[in-house]
């Protein structure tokens, strides 16, 4: 299957101790090539740990994972990485700050262009500088500078650009906007959207902001203790308010979608 198929995920941690937690509990969900999926749930609901699994990031108890036809269950986290790129909510994750923006650029599209070769030439500066033109944050006259001297904004952005350079199989988004300020987080998820929609990427992405879940992608997903309990999309994703999404989730739970950092709008 083109896309990504999750199919019987179990994962407990520290099983057998007081402290024993089911982080995944028979998670099965089927991603079609091109679809843009936001993920709710409550902390602790098992959205990070779902990341975290299909980054290889522990060995699951049981279940597979599915990449576009190949089975990645038992791939190394690093071998994963040439397919899957992440982006988190903190700006100085995933980047080397001590490095440019073009080598933090370039360690990423290696991904693409080969898999042993680091160099940058004339040639990929120039792409470099088309792309960070695009973002429209003045970044395009800036790439030797240090990635650790950028705001959140411009840090985030340009990891964006590197999540996405070498045109992944699936791109990860763990909540990449929550840790600035309403205005930047703005303009990184609509620059989101569009290099989404451009790309035809194949997109999962944690947020707390229950409308902007509603109106980004084509779907929407709320975890709760490990479990996938609601799935909507199309007309019915269409309809929804977020009072009719939270009393939806009510009504297949049997709880209320409890989190003190989920935003309503």
């Amino acid at each position: 299957m083109n896309g990504l198929n999750l199919i019987g995920l179990k994962k407990t941690f520290e099983r057998g101790t007081p402290n024993e937690k089911v982080g995944l509990d028979n998670v099965n969900l089927e991603v079609r090539r091109g679809d843009f999926i936001t993920v709710l749930g409550s902390n602790g609901a098992g959205k990070s740990t779902l990341f975290n699994a299909i980054l290889g990031k522990f060995r699951l108890d049981r279940g597979t994972i599915v990449l576009d036809g190949e089975d990645i269950t038992r791939q190394k986290d690093y071998q994963r990485a040439l397919n899957i790129g992440c982006l988190y909510q903190n700006p100085l994750r995933g980047t080397a700050p001590n490095m440019t923006i073009e080598e933090n650029l370039a360690l990423a599209y290696t991904r693409k262009a080969s898999r042993s070769f680091f160099a940058v030439n004339r040639r990929d500066s120039a792409f470099f500088r088309d792309l960070l033109k695009d973002l429209d944050l003045g970044l395009e006259d800036r790439l030797k500078t240090k990635m650790g001297l950028l705001s959140g904004g411009q840090r985030q952005a340009a990891s964006l650009l590197m999540a996405t350079i070498a045109e992944p199989k699936l791109l990860l988004l763990d909540e990449h906007t929550a840790a600035l300020d309403p205005a930047t987080a703005e303009k990184v998820l609509a620059l989101t959207k569009r290099i989404v929609s451009e790309r035809g990427l194949t997109c999962l992405m944690i947020t707390h902001n229950m409308q902007s879940a509603l109106t980004t992608g084509n779907r929407t997903i709320i975890m709760d203790d490990g479990r996938i309990v609601l799935d909507v999309s199309g007309t019915e994703r269409n309809s929804l308010t977020v009072p009719g999404l939270l009393d939806l989730f009510r009504e297949r739970s049997g709880r209320m979608l409890d989190n003190d950092r989920m935003l309503l709008g």
